[in-house]
């Protein structure tokens, strides 16, 4: 006898729990304490589609954004972030001079030109410049009257000046390839037109000077050869001017209110407001201020973890909300204070109240992996914030240095002691005691490459994890969770291990 058809048994085929359900509980989860079910596919992954809003009123083609931290966001960092169709957003630990030239920079970038160069005076030496060369990638200088972008160019030191003298006390003035001896050009509105001077002058490097002569970019052979190398960074994230968008970070201090000022003046689009703690009279003060004063830039308020916190901050005209506490890889708030929440459960639970008001949210920490983001995305957030991911990269600030044969860079949480001891004890409401406790740790990491190679790889594995969840997109997403069509269950720690790569002796784990 045969065994009834699946059309004619009467079973409820439905298991797993409603997202709702699940962390409607009174428990808090991570992201890997959860796990979604499989959806049913019907479209391919690069069908999936990703865009989003940061903020009320701006739009972005890759839900990913990076951290104000002053290890991972700095100019070169926010160009390469609205180049992949994202953001980035400047820290703040810093003078405000030196935060709007990193704005003006970002605001002001070109493709593909090298804007972050190794700038000397005639009188350097040979010795000092090997020096800056082994703590950064940079493989030639600008030798120019001041060490400055915007100084007249004199010369460039490249490897064919140096690598055969022995006497490294001798003056890069004295070696350098003189600017009569070099193929320059003006700035031209395509890249075609420096590509083609490039091949007929069969040189390697084009420095590009303004009328009287100052630096303001290079492009060289190998910035155009990157992008056969490199994956497609599509299209990027740009105003309505053409500009890339740029975002930037501030405290809730009387200081803060002329750093704004001058950064919309730069032409930030968005500005978070930057706190461990967001639900406080200080950000409500800060948020009614510029709301009033600089009405055309959007202000992402927080940081928050539940459904009351997020309210005031709607209720005061927050146009995106920054979600997370304490999770982060470099935070010890929850640890120190006792105060926080499982960020699994914190994007869930403000998403659920900030959706009803088009309110987007960014989730904030607890990114190590793909995975993560699909979670995150998932349960609601518009876009995710990551640090630990992006430290460690080309952009990133700070040089690279080898330890135990392994090359690193820097990272640190800006609730170390070593950050607020520079400025950032205001983010954790305390730039007024004497006394600094620490929510944050000070260490290294491995040095990752570029973004502009990461992050297509990280979006395309996101695409993948969406398409097994049945959702061609965010909207879809959120309707299959709204519904209770998608379905979820908690992983006990043994799920988790064996989630992950093990049973192996040995094993590479190579990403992409």
């Amino acid at each position: 006898m045969l065994p009834p058809s699946i059309l004619d048994m009467e079973l409820d085929l439905v298991d797993g729990l409603r997202v709702a359900e699940l962390l409607d509980q009174g428990t808090c989860y991570t992201y890997d304490d959860i796990i979604f079910h499989p959806g049913y596919i019907n479209f391919a992954a690069d069908e999936v589609e990703l865009a989003t809003k940061v903020s009320k009123n701006i739009g972005i083609r890759t839900p990913i954004v990076s951290s104000p931290m002053d290890t991972v966001t700095e100019s070169n960092m926010a160009v390469a972030l609205a180049k992949l169709g994202g953001i980035g957003f400047l820290h703040y630990n810093s003078k405000i001079e030196e935060q709007v030239f990193h704005a003006s920079r970002v605001k002001n970038h070109r493709a593909d030109f090298l804007t972050d160069l190794l700038i000397l005076q005639p009188s350097s030496t040979l010795y000092e410049f090997d020096q800056l060369r082994e703590r950064s990638k940079h493989t030639f200088a600008c030798i120019c009257e001041a060490d400055c972008i915007g100084s007249k160019l004199l010369g460039l030191v490249t490897a064919t000046d140096h690598e055969l003298l022995k006497d490294r006390s001798l003056e890069l003035g004295s070696v350098m390839t003189s600017i009569n001896d070099l193929v320059t050009s003006e700035l031209a509105e395509d890249l075609d037109s420096f590509e083609k001077v490039l091949i007929e002058s069969k040189k390697g490097k084009l420095p590009i000077l303004n009328d009287s002569g100052g630096l303001i970019a290079v492009v060289t052979s190998s910035t155009l050869k990157k992008k056969l190398i490199n994956p497609s960074t599509g299209v990027p994230s740009s105003d309505r001017s053409g500009s890339l968008l740029c975002g930037a970070a501030i405290g809730t201090r009387e200081s803060d209110r002329s750093r704004a000022i001058a950064l919309a003046d730069a032409g930030v689009d968005a500005i978070i407001l930057d706190s461990s703690q967001g639900d406080s009279m200080y950000q409500l003060e800060m948020l009614h201020y510029m709301k009033k004063v600089i009405p055309e830039v959007d202000i992402i308020a927080g940081n928050v973890v539940t459904q009351v916190q997020a309210a005031h901050l709607i209720k005061a005209g927050a146009d995106g909300l920054r979600v997370g506490m304490g999770s982060g890889s470099i935070c010890t708030t929850q640890e120190v204070c006792a105060v926080g929440r499982g960020q699994a459960t914190a994007v869930f639970k403000v998403t659920n109240l900030a959706s009803k008001f088009n309110v987007p949210v960014i989730a904030d920490g607890g990114i190590q992996n793909s995975g993560h983001i699909v979670k995150a995305l998932a349960l609601g957030a518009s876009a995710v914030m990551c640090g630990s991911m992006f430290a460690g990269t080309t952009e990133a600030p700070g040089e690279y240095f080898f330890q135990d044969g392994v090359r690193l860079k820097k990272y640190r949480g800006m609730g170390s002691l070593e950050s607020m001891l520079k400025g950032s004890d205001s983010r954790y409401l305390s730039s007024g005691t004497h006394l600094k406790i620490a929510q944050g740790v000070s260490g290294t990491v491995k040095d990752k490459g570029s973004v502009l190679h990461m992050v297509p790889y990280l979006m395309q594995a996101v695409k993948q994890g969406f398409q097994d969840l049945g959702a061609n997109s965010l909207e879809k997403a959120n309707s299959l969770r709204n519904s209770g069509d998608m379905r979820v269950e908690t992983r006990t720690n043994s799920a988790q291990l064996e989630g992950g790569v093990h049973d192996l002796h040995s094993y590479s784990k190579q990403l992409w």
